[in-house]
């Protein structure tokens, strides 16, 4: 489906329609990094061979020399982690494990159901991780809970090192088009420098793929503005005029100044 298409399907088929000319191609960056299923082809482009090249520019712009394997958060971290390893020379192991009975921990309504869901979902390996310098691959951070409960759980395995490398930019304004982040307290990279989210992390290094990374590495349309993605959750720069939510948005992001060249610590 193009931009300014409008399908209709009735007893006789299916129909195309445009009912614009005023278009531009803006997918959401956040369907190829974390929400689309990895067999997925979007506007061309496969989701899986995408996150894979999104790791190996994240190895070049993220190096982590003294690791000792590349373990990737299940599911969605996973193509990612292969394109890490692959990138870094360094060995991919499954470090951890996700139930397949328990839902997405970030659209949980409240923190303590959050934190309890990502201890049932996930676990750690003791036998692949012990005394080893962990680069833990994941596609994104959001309020953060997710990511430190993960980190506690590779310690308490006896993990040596944990080096947290996100193959996507800091996440630090909200959405108005469809994800349910409409404040920027909900998101953690508004609330802290990366260095500070190192350090409430508990993580040894921290380091995120840059804007450009993310539109080279999906590569969707390189004559669309932003590859033809909407990058606005890493920006700022929305691709519509935000209505009814711009005061609103205006009045928080005047009392949270945010740096968006610092992407590592």
């Amino acid at each position: 489906m193009q931009p300014g298409e409008v399908i209709r399907v009735d007893n006789t088929g299916m129909h195309s329609h445009a009912y614009t000319k005023r278009t531009q191609l803006a997918v959401c960056a956040m369907e190829f990094i974390y929400f689309a299923r990895p067999d997925s082809t979007i506007h061309g482009v496969n989701v899986h061979q995408a996150r894979v090249r999104l790791g190996e520019q994240l190895a070049r712009e993220q190096p982590t020399p003294d690791g000792d394997i590349v373990c990737g958060v299940p599911n969605s971290s996973l193509s990612a982690a292969i394109g890490y390893a692959r990138e870094s020379g360094l060995p991919y192991e499954m470090g951890l494990v996700k139930s397949q009975y328990i839902a997405r921990t970030f659209i949980q309504p409240t923190q303590a159901l959050r934190e309890k869901s990502v201890r049932m979902k996930l676990s750690a390996i003791p036998e692949v991780v012990a005394g080893k310098n962990v680069v833990l691959v994941d596609d994104s951070i959001v309020r953060g809970t997710t990511a430190i409960q993960i980190v506690k759980l590779l310690r308490a395995a006896g993990a040596k090192s944990v080096h947290l490398r996100i193959s996507s930019p800091p996440l630090r304004f909200p959405c108005f088009y469809g994800i349910d982040i409409q404040t920027m307290d909900q998101l953690m990279a508004a609330q802290y420098t990366v260095s500070e989210m190192r350090d409430r992390l508990d993580v040894d290094t921290l380091g995120f793929l840059s804007v450009t990374g993310l539109e080279e590495g999906i590569g969707l349309r390189s004559d669309a503005p932003h590859h033809g993605l909407c990058t606005a959750y890493f920006t700022g720069d929305y691709p519509t005029e935000l209505g009814d939510y711009e005061t609103s948005y205006q009045a928080e992001l005047a009392l949270r100044p945010i740096n968006l060249e610092e992407v590592s610590a």
